[in-house]
């Protein structure tokens, strides 16, 4: 007998066998709920980990962007690529999708400045809640000294497809200018 205070009790009448029951039951789920296996105190030092890294790299870019602050090269770009901006056609059909921010803009171009964008010739500058369509030269520039004004930049990835001889379709291109 475990208990002799509840057999006591039920021997006297003053309780039943299903509060007994419901007691026994949740005593064992309050010990159950205190055991600590460790997963809060991992979860908030992963927590503490991602906030510190992501405190290192704001103040990393902060201090990026301050030396070319004081260089005067954020002003300069400013008015480089506003200057060297090419100006969207008015009869574009073509709806070009890019994300900037987790957030997904969209601009009409034509097809050949489609093809320039998709070949790398141009980028996309995103400042003061404006696009800018601009050289891709300007575009790495804006990337280099203030990444979160780059809208869109075609970088060639060095995995190049690897075409095996028997592929049956080999003389089909998959084209990468599919509308999404």
């Amino acid at each position: 007998m475990a208990n002799p205070f509840q057999e006591q009790l039920l021997k006297a009448g003053l309780v039943s066998k299903q509060k007994v029951q419901k007691a026994k039951t949740q005593k064992r789920r309050d010990r159950k709920a205190k055991v600590d296996d460790g997963s809060a105190e991992l979860k908030q030092q992963i927590a503490a980990k991602k906030l510190e890294q992501a405190a290192k790299d704001k103040a990393l870019n902060e201090q990026r962007f301050e030396q070319a602050n004081e260089k005067g090269l954020v002003r300069g770009l400013v008015t480089e690529f506003t200057r060297l901006a090419i100006k969207l056609p008015q009869s574009a059909e073509i709806k070009f999708n890019f994300t900037h921010n987790n957030k997904i803009f969209s601009m009409y171009v034509n097809d050949k400045l489609q093809t320039q964008l998709l070949n790398g010739q141009l980028g996309i500058v995103r400042h003061e809640d404006a696009s800018y369509l601009v050289p891709h030269k300007l575009a790495e520039r804006v990337n280099i000294l203030v990444p979160q004004w780059c809208g869109y930049l075609w970088v060639q990835d060095d995995n190049s497809q690897v075409v095996e001889e028997d592929d049956p379709y080999a003389d089909y291109v998959i084209p990468d200018d599919l509308m999404w």
